[in-house]
């Protein structure tokens, strides 16, 4: 048996020998994760001596995480907004971009929500879901190729309440009628050769949910020909995409007829949301 500290210690140490990232933090976040307590609460506990059931678990964990397996799997959920979410290799792991995006497009309606919202692309449901759970009389769609991304957002919506949410599996607009106020996607947009230099992390996602293409932008060059069928009067389309595909995607979209295309910035400053306006009925 080993003191609390002692452990975190040695812990951080090997996962820096497995270049990991944050390798304190992500101890913290495991040993927080097997005592059951909150990671602040570590550090009121710091002398505590640690019972051979939970370091047995938390060797387990740690050998796990230098292996390379995300953080968010080996615990489970992530935070995203405040909710709670079932996080695993069926979809992307919500990150801080995309829950930056949500923040945006929530403050941009303000009190006058839109009607009906589609989240294509949805992955974990990490996006429409939080949509649903600040515009509780919006109609949200969670559309998605992938069966296996769709259980994962069907159990998600389970577990904060918002079965009355219609999940369909569509390859981007195929299976989607009528028409929406806003149709929001964070669609795969990593070129395809560079999908062997990600990291491991990363590498651990989907590849349906990481492929572009060659350049990044098939899906995205697919769905803004497609969607403005789908794009009731005045509508807006909000898309996530690369680091450096922003204003690429803005010109394209502003090429086939959207109006106001604009770049938005998340919170490192990289330009990668693409706000626009359905193209005008002709």
């Amino acid at each position: 048996m080993k003191p609390l500290l002692d452990t975190l210690r040695a812990g951080t140490g090997y996962l820096e020998k497995h270049s990991v990232d944050e390798a304190r933090l992500n101890m913290e976040h495991l040993l927080a994760h097997v005592l059951g307590c909150r990671r602040l609460d570590l550090y009121l506990r710091f002398g505590e001596i640690l019972q051979e059931v939970d370091l047995e678990k938390l060797r387990g964990l740690t050998k796990r995480r230098a292996d390379g397996e995300p953080l968010q799997h080996l615990l489970g959920t992530v935070d995203f907004l405040g909710l709670e979410l079932i996080s695993d290799h069926r979809a992307l792991i919500p990150r801080p971009e995309t829950e930056y995006l949500c923040d945006l497009l929530i403050k941009r309606y303000g009190k006058s929500p839109p009607a009906r919202v589609l989240d294509m692309a949805t992955g974990s449901g990490c996006i429409g879901l939080t949509l649903a759970s600040a515009w509780k009389d919006s109609q949200v769609i969670l559309a998605d190729i992938s069966e296996e991304a769709l259980d994962l957002a069907r159990l998600n919506a389970s577990r904060l309440g918002l079965e009355r949410l219609q999940v369909l599996r569509s390859d981007l607009f195929e299976k989607i009628s009528g028409t929406f106020d806003l149709v929001v996607s964070n669609l795969p947009y990593i070129p395809t050769g560079e999908i062997p230099s990600l990291s491991r992390e990363v590498r651990r996602d989907p590849i349906l949910a990481l492929d572009g293409g060659a350049d990044g932008l098939d899906m995205v060059r697919r769905f803004l020909a497609d969607a403005p069928s789908r794009l009731a009067p005045g509508a807006l389309i909000a898309l996530e995409v690369g680091h450096d595909q922003g204003h690429l995607t803005a010109s394209h979209a502003s090429g086939l007829g959207y109006g106001a295309a604009e770049v938005k910035a998340d919170l490192a400053g990289v330009e990668r949301f693409v706000f626009a306006d359905a193209p005008p009925v002709v």
